[in-house]
């Protein structure tokens, strides 16, 4: 039914998501907080971290009674303010919004948005962690923020939902969440991160790692290379046709300094403005470990056991999470539906396709079972 919802029409303008703005969106119902946890964290690795911190946006006011906890988890560079970097699904007059809503956003670990991350103070030296931050799992980010939902009394929640690294989070910790999980949403992600996958991750860390300045134990350490790792990400979030809509040439007979040359080293240096080379190259890392099945019996079987009402998001134009692995996931989770957007922008269409998305969860969360 639902997929009868999407029509071919016209694409969604295009425009830029700017993840720098860091400004709080102007709501007397918006928090942004950071929770210590002085307990620290085990990992996965068998590692630990000694204190813990998280940083989380909330918009709204929590209601048990109506059950209306939102609970977003974000992709590989962007912050806890989902009003900031999804808007039009998320905000004071979207589909999303604080009156009908108590949304949660929390930063991951490992990132530089204020959650624990390779800029922060190690407890054991006083210094920042940089290369001795320790390694990470998608599993330990949901350790992370199972700690955080616990803070906030929150027992229950109706949708959580996460694309990219967020869809990785999210069904993970959907895994865990039976009977306090409504209502799943995976965007543009995967069950198990594919060789495809790992390989440009592994391409972007090769960049940061031959930058000479990666071998300092400074904030700026590895930048220049990082500039080169997102030009290269940005071919696999985008398209051909992407481009070939955005950056053709508006005179003829040029021979250098073209609009896509530009463009590419305008993506690199924005990335720049906000973000660390640490963060980048271990949520990468993270990526790469992402296994619903490991010690699970495989990905079937672990599939197999989230209970929760499910819709699973693919775009038909994405290069890096292509619709097959979305489709995977579906066929495998007991109550599920695929869905398939159509788009020019590639794996960016979860973040620019709006529109569609929000016709498609408002019927899914209007919907009280799948095929209904």
């Amino acid at each position: 039914m639902l997929q009868q919802l999407i029509q071919l029409g016209a694409f969604s303008l295009f425009i830029e998501v700017i993840f720098a703005k860091q400004q709080q969106t102007k709501l007397l119902s918006v928090n942004s907080n950071c929770y210590i946890h002085k307990e620290g964290l085990q990992l996965e690795s068998g590692e630990s971290l000694k204190e813990l911190t998280i940083a989380y946006h909330t918009y709204g006011e929590y209601d048990p009674a109506r059950n209306n906890v939102i609970w977003v988890c974000h992709a590989l560079t962007a912050n806890s303010d989902v009003f900031d970097w999804w808007a039009g699904l998320f905000g004071e007059n979207d589909f999303f919004n604080p009156k009908d809503y108590f949304i949660v956003c929390a930063n991951f670990l490992g990132s530089c948005y204020g959650t624990t991350g390779p800029l922060s103070k190690n407890p054991e030296t006083g210094q920042s962690y940089y290369h001795d931050f320790p390694q990470l799992t998608v599993r330990d980010l949901v350790a992370a923020h199972e700690i955080l939902r616990k803070h906030l009394n929150i027992d229950r929640i109706n949708m959580m939902i996460g694309s990219s690294l967020g869809g990785m989070q999210a069904m993970e910790w959907a895994y865990l969440l039976n009977g306090k999980l409504d209502n799943l949403v995976i965007l543009a992600s995967n069950a198990k991160h594919s060789p495809w996958g790992i390989a440009f991750n592994e391409s972007q860390r090769m960049a940061i790692e031959v930058d000479s300045s990666w071998k300092e134990w400074n904030d700026n350490a590895g930048l220049d290379g990082m500039r080169v790792a997102r030009s290269i990400a940005l071919l696999s979030y985008r398209t051909y046709a992407t481009y070939d809509h955005s950056q053709q040439e508006n005179e003829e007979g040029k021979i250098d300094n073209f609009r896509a040359s530009s463009y590419q080293q305008y993506q690199g240096e924005k990335l720049a403005r906000r973000f660390n080379a640490y963060s980048y190259w271990h949520l990468s890392k993270i990526m790469d470990s992402h296994d619903m099945g490991r010690n699970r019996n495989g990905l079937a079987a672990a599939l197999h056991h989230i209970k929760s009402k499910t819709l699973v998001i693919g775009v038909n134009s994405d290069q890096i999470f292509p619709i097959n692995e979305q489709r995977f996931i579906a066929d495998h989770i007991p109550n599920a539906e695929f869905l398939e957007i159509k788009s020019i922008y590639g794996h960016d269409g979860f973040l620019l396709e709006q529109k569609q998305l929000t016709q498609v969860l408002k019927t899914f969360l209007t919907t009280k079972k799948i095929n209904e």
